[in-house]
């Protein structure tokens, strides 16, 4: 009984709503646009932020990645034409860090050395990263042939390297690639492996890795380059000493992370007075961008939130006009035992028959939007369940607030003043 009511009311609000079809239609557009901006801002804000905590993430939310830095002071006076720069971590602060702090399950180190691979004819300015095979355990990347360095490459001090799939095509290109051989400034290395690199480099964020990396043994490294490079440029030659380039420091325990940073900072500022190295926190990181996530989100919901204001508050004005006009209708239907709160249902309904039709199609367009920005910008979108859900549970909830008040006007008329309104 209250059912078959309630649908029949339903169908009558629709039929009233269908008599004034382009009116209707422009109350809805106000709905349709604030839910379609809700979806389609809080997807493309969620996709952006999705992609920086992914970066994030694939640096490891247990590891802290320590860099070596030319002290400011040593950068500023460069204008000597043969100097020797002396900077950076040395092999001891990864015995010093190892032995300091329980928390540390181990630490890898990188050594950095600028040079030219070459392969026939074909030539690639390449990094070559002298480490150890737990580099690859830290910092996993995918292996898209081959293998990766092993431990017995290091016990025998093998001329072995692992490029990039960057790497690999500039050099290896329509070449058999597993066993061929590379030769790398003045050696030569067989090509064990091809991994795929995730190089980015944004603000305080760096991956350890770059696209035109090549991975030997560390102590290959030492022995074939010594730790004194040499700078050309602009006349002059600058010598830099630097032991190790880079540390990756792994962490029992993600809780264990920030405290164990903190530790490393005043262990390695008593050796390091001129501050030549930078640290970095992936998962202080990760904490921060959550946090900037969660308030992007706010700040787009809010300015999304501003069009569905504008819609419900052109549904009221509507409606108060409907109200005007159906004063007679009104007036008619209280004299013939109409009670109040059936007044006041019949509007609600209305309001929230056009609320909920104007969110439904805004949902639509809410999904398309990111779709096609994706598709045409290259830009990552993320449409999450609980901003669809919003955008209902908002369009439902607009229908009653804004449309309660036009309807108890309607309900609170006396009857007898509105049958006789012309």
């Amino acid at each position: 009984m209250i059912g078959s009511r309630f649908s029949r009311n339903i169908t009558l609000g629709v039929k009233t709503l269908l008599l004034h079809k382009m009116r209707s239609v422009l109350t809805m557009l106000g709905m349709v646009f604030g839910v379609g901006a809700v979806i389609a801002m809080l997807a493309v804000g969620e996709g952006a932020s999705k992609q920086a905590l992914d970066e994030i993430k694939r640096l490891g939310s247990q590891n802290i990645i320590i860099n070596s830095q030319k002290p400011i002071e040593q950068a500023a006076s460069g204008s000597q034409r043969i100097r020797m720069n002396i900077y950076g971590l040395l092999y001891d602060d990864l015995e010093r860090i190892q032995q300091s702090f329980d928390t540390v399950v181990r630490t890898v180190p990188a050594k950095l050395i600028r040079g030219e691979g070459r392969v026939g004819s074909r030539t690639l300015e390449l990094r070559l990263v002298g480490t150890t095979p737990e580099w690859f355990e830290l910092v996993e990347r995918e292996i898209l042939a081959g293998r990766v360095m092993l431990d017995r490459d290091m016990e025998q001090s093998s001329n072995i390297v692992v490029l990039t799939e960057h790497g690999a095509r500039k050099l290896l290109a329509g070449k058999s690639i597993l066993n061929a051989q590379v030769r790398i400034n003045q050696g030569i290395y067989k090509v064990v492996g091809i991994i795929k690199s995730e190089a980015t480099d944004s603000g305080t964020m760096q991956t350890p890795d770059q696209q035109i990396d090549a991975y030997i043994p560390l102590n290959v490294a030492k022995e074939r380059f010594g730790d004194i490079t040499v700078t050309r440029g602009s006349g002059s030659n600058t010598r830099e000493m630097v032991e190790l380039h880079q540390m990756i420091v792994e962490v029992d325990s993600t809780k264990n992370v920030e405290s164990t940073a903190a530790g490393i900072e005043r262990v390695l500022s008593l050796f390091h007075p001129k501050k030549d190295y930078r640290m970095s926190v992936p998962l202080a990181l990760l904490r921060q961008a959550e946090s900037t996530q969660r308030t992007f989100n706010i700040v787009l919901g809010s300015i999304a939130g501003i069009s569905l204001l504008i819609g419900g508050i052109g549904i009221m004005n509507i409606m108060l006009a409907s109200v005007t006009e159906r004063t007679r209708e009104i007036g008619i239907r209280r004299a013939i035992g109409a009670r109040r709160k059936q007044i006041i249902g019949q509007f609600l309904i209305e309001t929230v028959v056009l609320s909920v039709t104007g969110g439904l199609i805004g949902i639509g367009i809410g999904l398309l939007i990111p779709w096609l920005i994706t598709v045409f910008a290259g830009m990552p979108t993320v449409v999450t369940l609980w901003s669809v859900m919003i955008s209902v549970v908002i369009s439902i909830g607009v229908g009653v607030i804004f449309g309660m008040y036009p309807a108890m006007r309607a309900a609170n008329l006396d009857p007898i003043v509105a049958l006789r309104h012309e």
